[in-house]
């Protein structure tokens, strides 16, 4: 088993159902962020849930599974694009077990389950992806990729590498769960 990552307890503000958020994070409209559980969100990460569709009462919402790792940096905002004159901002969805490295900045429309994003990593609006894939560390996903289930990508633009085992799905959840059972407040 690794060494517990410690946090001070007093950056971090710990929901009733597991979720750890820094208060270093920036949670921009928290009403439209729904957070599945026993998610980590480091310092200097930003989602932004304060973005909206154009008419009143529109809000746009995030939604993230259980078991999510939002890296220190990161920048979590809503696809967008315009349609018919109307400037529109459109859901993200991310699935359970999905980590997300450092500074890495995020307009997908839907992460599945099982994902892991590296560091440094631009993944463009609308990319949809699939379950159990994997960007390695500083990649650039073109807007509305889809990267299929099981694949790594790589590179700028991120491109196809190699498939990735079946059992990439209890590798990555076990990480996540592990990494939220090693984060522990150093001052208890």
């Amino acid at each position: 088993m690794d060494p517990p990552i410690y946090y001070s307890k007093a950056e971090f503000i710990e929901t009733d159902t597991g979720n750890k958020v820094s208060r270093r994070a920036t949670i921009a409209g928290p009403q439209n962020i729904i957070l599945g559980g026993k998610t980590i969100i480091a310092s200097g990460a930003i989602i932004r849930g304060d973005l909206r569709r154009s008419g009143p009462g529109h809000a746009v919402v995030i939604s993230l599974g259980r078991y999510c790792l939002i890296g220190e940096g990161c920048i979590m905002r809503p696809p967008y694009k315009t349609y018919r004159g109307a400037f529109n901002y459109y859901p993200m969805k991310i699935g359970d077990h999905v980590h997300i490295g450092a500074n890495s900045v995020v307009e997908a429309a839907t992460i599945g389950n099982n994902v892991e994003i590296g560091k440094n990593c631009i993944i463009g609006k609308f990319t949809i992806i699939k379950d159990c894939a994997k960007i390695a560390d500083n990649t650039i996903i073109p807007p509305n990729t889809v990267v299929p289930a099981l694949a790594l990508f790589a590179g700028s633009p991120g491109r196809f590498v190699e498939d990735l085992p079946e059992s990439t799905q209890e590798i990555v959840e076990a990480y996540t769960k592990q990494y939220y059972t090693r984060f522990q407040p150093l001052d208890r």
